[in-house]
Order: C-alpha cells, then structure tokens, then sequence
C-alpha cells in the first residue's frame, strides 16, 4: 500500500427538519433520509462506478430502530449499491459524521481505500437525545462525571459560570447574526446547491422538502430577551440562543488522489489533519478548543492561517468561547459565513458533512483563502477538528 493525498469531492445534505410530531419527518424512517442522500450524491457522479466504493461509514448517536441494523451496510443495500460494497455504522455523538469523514479518510491516506462514502443520519423525533441509555451508576456514584454531563443544555450553563464576560446578551446577538446570515444565504441561492429534496408523507399527504424547516430570519434581540431557560432558573441558555431538535442526513464522496485521477474526480478540497480531544464532560462545549489546538499543531499551522471556519453552534456561548480562546471577534466574517446550526438545526451525528459542504462552498467562492476548518464540540466531554486546504487556492 501506498500513502495518498484524501480529498473531499462532494457533500450533500438533506433539508433539516423539526424533530418531533410537528416536523416534516415524523412519518419518515431515518435510514430512508440518509439512503436519499447516498442516491442524491451518486447522481451527481454518474461516471463513478458504484463498484468502486470501498466503504460506506454512516453515523447515527441512536443505534437502534430505524437508525440500528447497522445502518452504514442496511443503507446501502437499500440506496442499491453492489452487494460487494461493505458498510459499518459509526457513534461519536455530535461528531459522528464527522468521524466517518476521518475514519474512512484514513484509511484511503493509507492506501487501503480509494473511494468511500461518509456521512450520518439522526432522527431525533424517533430517537430523543439519551433515550434507551442506561449509564453505568458509577459514572455519578464515584463522582467520574457530574450529573450536569448528562444535560447538554446544563453544560452550555456551566460555560457561562466559567467565563461570566461572555453574556447572554453576547450569546443572543450571536444567535440573531445566525439566523440573519442563514437566511441571506439561501435568499442568494448559496445553501440550495447541496440540498437534496425528500418526499415526506403527512397526515395531509406527500410533501416535497426544499429547505431546512427550522429557520427563524424573523429573530431579533428584543425577542430573545425573555425566552424561558430551560435548565436552570434564570439561566443564560434558551431556545433563541441554542440548536433546535432536529432531523436531517448528510452524506460526502471522500477519494485518494489516485482515484481522483482514474475517475476524473475534481476535489473541492484536502484533507490537511485532525484531531479530537477530550475535556470535562460538564463542559463539554469548550471541546473545539484542544481539538483545534491539535489539529493546528499536527497540520505545522498556527489560527491566523486559517481563513474559514465552519464551527457548529450547539450553543451560542459554546461557539464564543472557542471564538474568545483564539482572540476572535464575535462578527470575524470567517466564521460560518451562512449562519450555523442555530439556525438550521442540529441533528446529532450528521452535523459533521454538514459544516464540510458549507466550507467546500466557501473555498469555491474564496479562491485567495488556502486553510479552513471544520470544528465542534461533542457529548460526554469532547471536540473534533478537521483542517482542510482549498482545492481552488490560487495564492
């Protein structure tokens, strides 16, 4: 085997849609989402053999039901690709498809792959986050983990006990900018271009889902000031200010540099380096910071070489705190330059090729910016950063 380069080809995702009775997805199965998305991504490339994929990694943080039976092989079959195409299923919570994404890029790095699928799917109407888990009483008995780990919102809490500067009213107008920059991208056609549509059964009939349901352009600050805090009493997390519960699939075509040539691929960018690293679960959402930190250490980089960042926003303050580490401005222009998760939503395990399509996009329309990233935090006290070079950079 041989070393390559790892590209990233494409990416598409599905319109994000509310989780619950109410969203456009409850009568869907999640592996019928993700198995759109794997057709939807195969049609763009219809002079890639489907034979020549070495692998499909699908994430899911809910193994079971419509997202179990080893969806990355049970997906496969049902999206109709050979017999002869393997597929596993992946769980690193929040950055599962993230983790797809470097798990089969590795393996392609090495030379034991060419070309493979990568993405996630998480329907949380089907599967709210933590249900059917049973932790192990140790984790709170021997004080391993505080009890707040277990509450993604109270760990978004703990980020403002720990860094008081950084105000709700920091974290709302951040949300507002969110929703602001969101929908200006999709009035300017930019998100549509890796949206697949889904047909969606309702007690009314078939709808065709074109765009992410969750928006909210009409957000303002006056309207985010008296939101309830769900975690604690005068909290600092609310709805306005935080990731909705969300249902959605991404799915990416990953391929070495040989492949590119045999095939004719044309890479949108490279795999620089990653990493993921592990902090206190309590506060889980500063992960991104070590993880970037590494990530930046191993590529031989330092931050102000990286001129994109697609950081997926859990929760405002989450995102500011990694923002105010790196000495970056609440506005940089660099960050998540169509609004983030706060907007969109956030299904789980398929954030990760969501945050990959969008900076694939920024590199196209930036063709001076050579280093960007993807980054985010993740349950049970962990972050994950992937650092990718512009395929368009002309210096």
């Amino acid at each position: 085997m041989q070393t390559q380069d790892v590209f990233f080809i494409d990416g598409v995702r599905t319109p994000f849609g509310k989780a619950g009775e109410k969203g456009v997805y409850w009568k869907t199965r999640a592996d019928d989402l993700v198995v759109k998305t794997m057709i939807g991504l195969l049609e763009r490339h219809p002079d890639l053999p489907k034979e020549a994929i070495d692998d499909v990694a699908i994430a899911a943080a809910t193994q079971y039901g419509d997202q179990g039976l080893q969806i990355g092989r049970s997906a496969s079959i049902l999206a109709g690709l050979p017999l002869s195409v393997p597929g596993y299923s992946i769980d690193r919570w929040c950055a599962g498809a993230m983790t797809s994404v470097t798990t089969t890029g590795s393996a392609i790095g090495i030379g034991a792959y060419d070309i493979a699928l990568a993405g996630g799917v998480e329907h949380m109407g089907h599967h709210p986050m933590g249900e059917g888990a049973d932790p192990n009483p140790r984790f709170l008995a021997e004080k391993l983990v505080d009890p707040s780990a277990m509450n993604m919102g109270n760990t978004a809490e703990k980020i403002h006990d720990r860094f008081p500067h950084l105000t709700k009213e920091r974290s709302d107008a951040f949300a507002v900018a969110s929703q602001q920059k969101a929908a200006k991208a999709y009035a300017d056609g930019k998100i549509q271009k890796d949206l697949i549509a889904v047909s969606a059964a309702s007690d009314a009939g078939w709808n065709l889902v074109t765009t992410d349901e969750l928006l909210r352009p009409e957000s303002n600050l006056e309207g985010m000031k008296d939101l309830k805090t769900p975690f604690r009493p005068h909290g600092k997390v609310t709805a306005g200010n935080a990731s909705p519960l969300t249902d959605g699939a991404t799915m990416s075509l990953i391929a070495g540099e040989g492949a590119v040539k045999k095939y004719g691929l044309k890479p949108k960018m490279k795999m620089v380096s990653f990493a993921f690293a592990g902090v206190e679960p309590e506060i889980m959402g500063i992960g991104p910071i070590p993880a970037t930190e590494k990530a930046l250490a191993k590529a031989g980089l330092k931050m102000d070489d990286i001129g994109l960042i697609e950081i997926n926003e859990a929760f405002a303050i989450q995102v500011l705190s990694f923002l105010d580490h790196f000495g970056l401005a609440d506005d940089d222009p660099k960050i998540n330059p169509w609004g983030g998760a706060i907007a969109m939503g956030h299904p789980l395990a398929s954030s990760g090729v969501r945050l990959m399509n969008q900076l694939a996009r920024h590199f196209e329309d930036n063709p001076k910016v050579r280093y960007g990233m993807t980054t985010m935090c993740i349950g049970l006290g962990m972050g994950g950063t992937v650092i990718w070079e512009n395929s368009n950079y002309k210096g």
